[in-house]
């Protein structure tokens, strides 16, 4: 749903999954766009981690698997989404993540766009790569920084909704979406002021500590922690 979280899980799957080419495209990336759209068609397989700026009007042959991590913010944008495979007579899988608690989504779609879902049994071989992804948070602030933009966003967007009577920020489990990220600390932002989370439990390292891998941004990083000081 945001440019931010495509960054973060762009760079989470470049490590987590190996011998795939990992490809990432969002709406801010006005230059290398093109380039990466071309590079990726040009492809005999790999992954494209993307905002909906690839929804509509784009044709990328034989695209097997269509994955909705966000429901996208409209019922239109769904179909359109799913439109990317399937294409000319070809076959091809859509599959879209909800929570229990936003099910409703099913009828309202089916109802709005006439497209009838089937339920897909969660897969029970699934490896937990969350301490994989936490122990990239704390060798590389550039990681660390990314998810904490991610989370935000992802909570900004989700209370923005066009269907937000079945889409609730407030009934969010803001806990667990943390641990899903995989952050370090819960960040600072309105909609979590005031509130506890005792099902999550921050890093005891002192995140201000995580140095970037890039030695030029962690030499400008420590310039202006010295001028705050």
């Amino acid at each position: 749903s945001t440019c931010a979280c495509v960054e973060y899980y762009g760079k989470a799957l470049e490590s987590l999954i190996k011998q795939v080419k990992i490809m990432s495209i969002h709406g801010k990336m006005k230059h290398k766009r093109n380039k990466i759209f071309t590079e990726f068609r040009k492809l005999p397989g790999g992954i494209l981690v993307c905002t909906d700026v690839m929804a509509r009007g784009i044709d990328i042959p034989e695209v097997h698997w269509v994955l909705q991590y966000d429901p996208p913010s409209s019922a239109s944008a769904f179909v359109h989404r799913c439109g990317r495979t399937a294409r000319i007579g070809n076959v091809g899988s859509a599959l879209v993540f909800l929570l229990p608690m936003e099910e409703a989504y099913i009828n309202f779609l089916s109802i709005n766009q006439k497209c009838p879902m089937q339920e897909m049994k969660p897969q029970t071989d699934v490896l937990d790569l969350l301490p994989k992804l936490k122990a990239m948070a704390l060798a590389d602030r550039a990681v660390f920084e990314k998810g904490m933009k991610a989370f935000v966003s992802y909570i900004q967007a989700y209370a923005k909704h066009e269907c937000n009577l079945i889409f609730r920020v407030k009934d969010l489990d803001f806990a667990s979406l943390a641990k899903g990220f995989a952050l370090l600390k819960m960040p600072k932002m309105p909609e979590l002021r005031g509130k506890c989370f005792p099902d999550f439990t921050p890093v005891t390292v002192d995140t201000d500590s995580i140095s970037f891998k890039d030695k030029n941004r962690e030499k400008q990083r420590q310039k202006q922690l010295e001028q705050q000081r």
